[in-house]
């Protein structure tokens, strides 16, 4: 008999999110089994629990999924069930804290899809919502396409500022950090950036069209809120690379980039069944997937 595909799914919440248990089963996970209020230090003894009761070839078809709503703990957890294996007693793994992994990719290839032949490379990229998983994951991303993001914390510089230091110890990349605790100082952040990525909380305006309008180097801005009123002013959640009235910039709305997650996120739990070898999955897997994806 066949070993069923069992994906066992580990939140540090309260509970798991009903959509990523909707993807796991769509994606061809026939039994879901969710774990909640998971500690770091519990995950070793879960992982190896799942690993050890199905033999080498039954582990082929076991995997985890890592959820929560907070990134530098999901990498955590990922880093501690890959420690928990036991070769050949090992499984896939993927991180995709509120979805926001495959959210941050997908945004990040759509924007580069839309500057075309310009890339990412050396581009000044402003991050609004930056204290949240989102906007976190695409400052690492952006900065190891060796662009230069700038985190802008909603409260303050501090947090956005502790984040950036996470991301150097990490990934070895350089991030920076702005205030955006008023619309002032939003302002003052925007800059000169030319491409502005947004993920604040859902039905927050962060800018303006008047403010997008003055951002004299902007080319693309993106917005992942589909909650009106939208976080950028001017860009509608259908919108895929359309021109922001009064401004030179190029828009990308929420359902554009959603489409592409939905694709990313789903590619890569299939990924986690087909595999013939284990894989650890997280913002990096899940960017590269979204770039094939927009082609």
């Amino acid at each position: 008999m066949e070993n069923r595909h069992i994906l066992h799914m580990l939140s540090p919440l309260g509970h798991v999110s009903p959509f990523d248990v909707n993807m796991a089963v769509d994606a061809g996970f026939e039994v879901v089994a969710p774990y909640t209020r998971v500690e770091l230090k519990e995950v070793g003894g879960l992982i190896q629990d799942a690993i050890f009761s199905r033999g080498p070839k039954g582990a082929k078809a076991t995997g985890a999924f890592i959820g929560g709503k907070n990134a530098e703990l999901a990498l955590d957890m990922l880093a501690a069930a890959k420690k928990a294996m036991v070769p050949p007693f090992e499984i896939s793994v993927f991180a995709d804290p509120a979805g926001s992994f495959t959210t941050a990719a997908a945004m990040v290839a759509k924007v580069e899809k839309a500057m075309s032949q310009k890339g990412l490379a050396g581009r000044k990229v402003v991050i609004y919502g930056g204290t949240g998983v989102v906007g976190f994951a695409a400052a690492v991303i952006t900065a190891l396409q060796k662009a230069h993001p700038v985190l802008v914390g909603y409260d303050g510089p501090e947090r956005v500022k502790a984040l950036a230091e996470s991301a150097r110890k990490r990934f070895g990349v350089e991030i920076g950090h702005a205030d955006g605790s008023s619309e002032a100082a939003n302002s003052a952040a925007l800059g000169d950036a030319e491409i502005v990525l947004s993920a604040p909380r859902a039905g927050v305006q962060v800018l303006s069209k008047e403010q997008l309008g003055g951002a004299s180097k902007l080319l693309v801005a993106a917005d992942v809120n589909a909650v009106p009123p939208a976080s950028l002013e001017g860009i509608g959640v259908q919108d895929d690379g359309k021109a922001i009235a009064g401004s030179q910039a190029l828009g990308i709305g929420a359902l554009a980039i959603g489409g592409v997650k939905y694709k990313v996120q789903a590619g890569l739990l299939k990924r986690m069944i087909e595999t013939d070898k284990p894989v650890y999955l997280d913002f990096r897997d899940a960017f590269d997937l979204a770039r094939q994806i927009v082609g």
